[in-house]
């Protein structure tokens, strides 16, 4: 196993600015804001004399109150999963009060710490460290997470002495799944049910979730991970700069997802904004599958119309399963890692040529292209040009006027035949070249003509 780093410290002294720089990602969102970081980001450390897995945490507070508390939860599991911590504090605040109440918590622990002084640039060091060496954790180590300043030199002592984890044999790809949906609708209580334990933040307060986390784990041999995030609302709501980053980290989720879930509340209707994510996962060509939560509060009298309601406003995904669950209570939840692997697979889906050609003749034989100026369209053969979506090549004549009615036939017969579950089929057209007008032909002509003006010369 790689070794875990955990960064630590009170709010605000740019922890996840560090996080940053040390996976070379911008997957911490980062503001001067106290208190954005709340639930726990993994990342992979990209600086050191050792690969290493890294924790960005929220700031520990010594007398947290409503989310705070679950925040310092979160924060405490981390320490525990580390093997290494690394205690940053502000240069420029110098030391307080909080400071010393972490380092209290972290020495509980009982072990390695490494006190990073932040925001050090332009200072001299010994001065700006000097409060800091009564904190107990050995000499400071001056950084400029902000510049990437002094990181390097940091991971080089924090590491030291470990040694890389071995290669591990091949295994399967890790099924990448991202919860998306409006704030509120469950989604947190979701991840934590699908991984049973308390690993994200879930509250009843909108807006819980601002980052987007990614939460690996196995299961039955199976590597998956989990990115929960943020609550997509209209962009007329979208009010500050943090808020406008988590936005546009959920969309980051969904392009590097494999499987998109999109949690919907049962006592609310679907709204514009679940159908436009939806349709950024349609269009970014994500498997799809949607979870109606908090099914079990629904009378059976009022569950017909919600069936209606869906298939009315949700016609232009009608291959997304529904799942009707309660997140809270795991009713139903099980069902949705077996529709998660089997939409993997139909999105990671190897067609063969030979097989893609037959299922087209065949499909061409029972349902005729129309005739376009009095020519009937020619498609000639089909071949895979992509997965995740898996996409379908058609070589054909006038190709450019096959119907959009034609194409969703065609679209249907490959996703029954290749058992496409939940994932869109993308079809596309290429006109074969008119053989007469190929190069190799023109080059001979002008080879031709040559000879014919050299012998007349």
């Amino acid at each position: 196993m790689l070794p875990v780093v955990a960064l630590v410290g009170r709010p605000n002294v740019g922890k996840s600015t560090l996080f940053n720089v040390l996976t070379g990602t911008r997957d911490a969102i980062v503001a001067d804001v106290p208190g954005l970081t709340r639930d726990r980001q993994y990342g992979f450390g990209r600086l050191g004399p050792v690969p290493c897995v890294l924790i960005d945490t929220g700031g520990l507070v010594e007398n947290p109150k409503g989310i705070e508390s679950q925040m310092r939860a979160q924060t405490e599991r981390a320490v525990q999963e580390a093997e290494r911590l690394v205690f940053v504090v502000d240069a420029r605040a110098g030391l307080t009060p909080q400071d010393h109440f972490v380092a209290r918590e972290l020495r509980k622990s009982g072990k390695p710490v490494t006190l990073a002084v932040n925001k050090a640039e332009g200072l001299d060091l010994g001065v700006a460290a000097a409060d800091f060496h009564t904190l107990g954790f050995g000499e400071p180590v001056g950084i400029s997470a902000s510049h990437g300043q002094g990181c390097e030199d940091l991971m080089d002592l924090v590491l030291e002495g470990l040694t890389g984890a071995p290669a591990e044999e091949s295994r399967p790809e890790e099924v990448r799944i991202a919860i998306i949906g409006r704030p509120n609708v469950g989604k947190s209580t979701l991840v934590n049910r699908l991984l049973g334990e308390e690993r994200v933040i879930a509250s009843e307060q909108p807006g819980t979730t601002r980052d987007s986390i990614l939460v690996p784990f196995e299961r039955d041999g199976r590597r998956f991970a989990l990115i929960d995030t943020a609550g997509v609302r209209r962009r007329s709501r979208v009010e500050d700069v943090v808020e406008r980053a988590s936005v546009a980290k959920t969309l980051q989720a969904i392009d590097e997802a494999h499987v998109v879930i999109l949690v919907l509340d049962a006592h609310d209707t679907v709204a514009e904004q679940d159908a436009s994510v939806l349709g950024i996962a349609l269009q970014r060509g994500r498997a799809l599958i949607i979870a109606v939560n908090k099914w079990d509060g629904i009378p059976e009298d009022q569950r017909e119309e919600i069936h209606r309601q869906l298939a009315l406003k949700l016609d232009f995904v009608p291959f997304a399963p529904l799942h009707f669950i309660s997140a809270r209570h795991g009713t139903g939840v099980g069902d949705l890692i077996h529709s998660v692997l089997r939409a993997y697979e139909a999105a990671m889906r190897e067609m063969p040529t030979r097989e893609l050609t037959r299922t087209l003749e065949h499909a061409i034989t029972a349902h005729q292209p129309p005739l376009v100026r009095g020519r009937r369209i020619k498609l000639r053969y089909a071949h895979q040009g992509g997965r995740n979506p898996p996409r379908v090549v058609i070589h054909g004549n006038q190709t450019a006027s096959v119907p959009g009615a034609y194409t969703r036939y065609l679209t249907n017969v490959f996703r029954k035949t290749f058992d496409l579950f939940a994932t869109p089929v993308v079809v596309e057209y290429r006109t074969d070249a008119n053989p007469y007008d190929r190069p190799g032909r023109v080059k001979k002509q002008e080879r031709g003509q040559r000879r014919s003006r050299k012998s007349r010369r």
